[in-house]
């Protein structure tokens, strides 16, 4: 049995028809809107990489049904900024060197995004356990750690 899923993706309103029903919100995203900054990592919501909003919620995309996306506002990493403007977050994971192989980047972006939204000045304690879902097999995790403080710096 197939589906129809229509959502709010980035602003935009998009359909996807034929969704079997026990698709993943990750799969749909990526493979029939054609939005890859999610990434396809684990399957079982352990690392992050496919971390979007769902009505304003951090939630691992590869977990979401797609069916529980009808109707609902995502924003994935390609949303985050303004066109060809980065957001700031995005500007400072770059300035800061926080980006290495990239694969977690998408999520960890999401993340800290999202936390800034909720809390803009941050303590280290809250900007850890609020990156605690999204693991980085590259580095030591300082940059990404400096990157959220320098976004939060900049939001003052």
């Amino acid at each position: 049995m197939t589906i129809r899923v229509t959502m709010t993706v980035n602003g935009e309103p998009l359909t996807a028809d034929d969704v079997w029903e026990g698709e993943s919100l990750l799969h749909v995203l990526r493979e029939r809107l054609g939005l890859p900054g999610s990434k396809n990592a684990c399957e079982q919501g352990e690392c992050g990489s496919c971390t979007v909003l769902l009505g304003g919620e951090v939630v691992c995309a590869c977990l979401v049904g797609a069916g529980q996306a009808e109707g609902a506002d995502i924003v994935t990493v390609e949303g985050l900024g303004d066109g060809e403007q980065l957001a700031t977050i995005q500007q400072t994971f770059v300035a800061a060197g926080a980006v290495q192989c990239g694969f977690c980047t998408p999520g960890l972006l999401i993340t800290a995004f999202d936390l800034l939204n909720r809390d803009p000045d941050p303590s280290d304690a809250t900007i850890r356990e609020a990156l605690a879902g999204n693991l980085c097999r590259c580095t030591g995790y300082e940059k990404i750690l400096d990157a959220v403080r320098l976004a939060a710096e900049r939001a003052r």
